[in-house]
């Protein structure tokens, strides 16, 4: 792993402030556990390990080997990680945590490093996989897939009005010379294929983004950890993810929302009411200034919910 790629942790004191839930008051109990649903590397982990009681708990999860490297730079007995995405937050016991944060962004030694295959900035191999041990690489997919499949996830994933001609044009590039295998040849053939785009925005951006998302199922983990979290998080108990754009904001959004009301069943007009899981607290954007120091922070949008009683 090449040291050199560095991370900047967004809303770094913001997120484990909102943890917490009270930063000016004294560490929690001795028995509080916290969860790291995405260490990444170790930012926010060794800000919590700062504020942990001596004998409080941090879990941390993910499924990149490199962050299971960096992790082990960290020689503290209250912390352990878990070669697991945070789908698997589910296994924790039941109302066992105090607190659950979820940092969505991708690290940047991930996308600055070209054998990730994350980045159209740099020549590598077309992978994008998370946990590098299991799965397909977006090259070994690509090399099968079908025109409307390639369009769906473009489409879908990355909110793309070019879905289909770039879906085309992947398809028959294929039929032509063969399955296309690295990074900068996908970003070439969807520069030619799409004419127009935002001033500023790599015209791959997108396409990029909806292939990392597909392959990964990071939309669906989201889901099921958002699920898991009401499950492992204790009365008070808080909540925190950091989204960075649009489809993984507006799923926690839609999260918080439907469990911050009661639901009545409308077949059972008398029936007592499902009472509300969540309280949000918050919702909290990077400052100017973090933004200046850190590019990568400006789209962040951190939501913060707290586990009601019921």
């Amino acid at each position: 792993m090449n040291t050199s790629w560095t991370h900047t942790t967004v809303l770094l004191n913001e997120a484990v402030d909102a943890l917490f839930n009270d930063p000016q008051a004294a560490p929690g109990a001795a028995t509080d556990c916290y969860v790291d649903a995405t260490f990444g590397r170790g930012g926010h982990s060794r800000l919590i390990l700062s504020r942990l009681a001596p004998q409080g708990r941090l879990i941390a999860f993910d499924k990149d080997p490199d962050a299971l490297t960096a992790a082990a730079s960290l020689d503290d007995s209250r912390f352990s990680i878990r070669h697991q995405g945070f789908a698997q937050l589910g296994e924790l016991p039941k109302a066992s945590v105090i607190g659950v944060l979820l940092d969505l962004g991708i690290s940047s030694p991930q996308i600055d490093n070209p054998l990730r295959g994350f980045s159209f900035r740099f020549e590598g191999p077309l992978d994008m996989r998370m946990d590098t041990t299991r799965g397909i690489s977006v090259a070994q997919w690509l090399a099968t897939a079908e025109t409307e499949k390639i369009a769906e996830v473009i489409r879908d994933y990355g909110e793309e009005r070019f879905a289909g001609a770039i879906a085309k044009a992947i398809v028959a590039r294929r039929q032509e010379r063969g399955a296309i295998s690295t990074t900068t040849e996908l970003a070439q053939l969807v520069a030619d294929t799409v004419k127009t785009r935002e001033p500023g925005q790599n015209p791959a951006t997108r396409t990029f983004q909806a292939f990392r998302i597909f392959i990964n199922a990071e939309l669906e983990e989201l889901q099921q950890a958002l699920e898991a979290s009401l499950e492992v998080l204790q009365p008070s108990g808080r909540l925190v993810v950091i989204s960075f754009h649009s489809l993984e904001d507006r799923i926690v959004k839609q999260f918080i929302a439907k469990h911050s009301r009661d639901e009545y069943d409308r077949r059972a007009p008398f029936a007592a009411p499902k009472v509300m899981k969540l309280e949000a607290i918050a919702r909290v954007k990077p400052s100017a200034a973090e933004v200046a120091a850190n590019p990568r922070a400006r789209s962040a949008i951190m939501r913060v919910a707290q586990r009601t009683a019921a």
